[in-house]
C-alpha cells in the first residue's frame, strides 16, 4: 500500500496507476489532513493519535494494523509535502461534496479531541474547508454536528 502512495505522489500518471491496480488510497490524503490538524496547536498527544486511528477504523472499516499503516504513510507524505493543496486537490478530484463533508467532520472531531477549540485549530479547519471547496455554511454545519455528537456545548476557545 505504501508503494502505491509513493507512486502516486512521485508523479506516476493516475490513469496509468488505476489500470495497473496501484491506486492511491484516498484515506491517506484524508489522514494527512487529520494529522496536520492534530499538530497545529503544538500538542500532538496520544488522545489525538488514538482519535485518528479510531476514525480510520470506524469510518473506513480498517483493522488496527491497516489504520496504523495508513497513518504512517500519511505522516511520511505530509513530511515530504510543501503544503496541504496536494492532498485536498486529490480529494477534490475524487470525492463528491458529501464525502468531503465527512472529511471536514473528521477534521472537527480531531480539533475537539481535547474538548476545546484552539484558535489555530479553528483557522486550519477554515483553511481546509476552503481548500476542499466547501462553503462557510457547510463548515459551520459540520462543526455543529460534531459538537452535538461529542456533547460539547457553548464556545470552547
Amino acid at each position: 500500500m505504501i508503494k502505491a502512495v509513493k507512486n502516486f505522489f512521485g508523479g506516476v500518471n493516475r490513469d496509468e496507476a488505476v489500470r495497473k491496480g496501484a491506486v492511491h488510497d484516498i484515506r491517506i490524503a484524508a489522514c494527512a489532513l487529520l494529522i496536520e490538524m492534530s499538530r497545529i496547536d503544538g500538542e500532538f498527544g496520544e488522545g489525538e493519535r488514538e482519535g485518528i486511528l479510531a476514525i480510520l477504523r470506524d469510518d473506513y472499516g480498517l483493522s488496527d494494523g491497516d489504520a496504523g499503516e495508513i497513518m504512517k504513510a500519511a505522516d511520511e507524505e505530509l513530511a515530504g509535502s510543501r503544503d496541504l493543496w496536494e492532498f485536498t486537490n486529490f480529494i477534490n478530484q475524487n470525492f463528491q461534496r458529501e464525502e468531503k463533508m465527512q472529511i471536514i467532520e473528521m477534521i472537527w472531531r480531531i480539533a475537539y479531541t481535547d474538548g476545546r477549540l484552539d484558535a489555530h485549530e479553528d483557522y486550519l479547519a477554515h483553511k481546509m474547508a476552503n481548500l476542499l471547496r466547501l462553503n462557510h455554511q457547510e463548515l459551520i454545519d459540520a462543526k455543529l454536528r460534531v459538537r452535538a455528537e461529542m456533547g460539547i456545548s457553548g464556545e470552547t476557545r
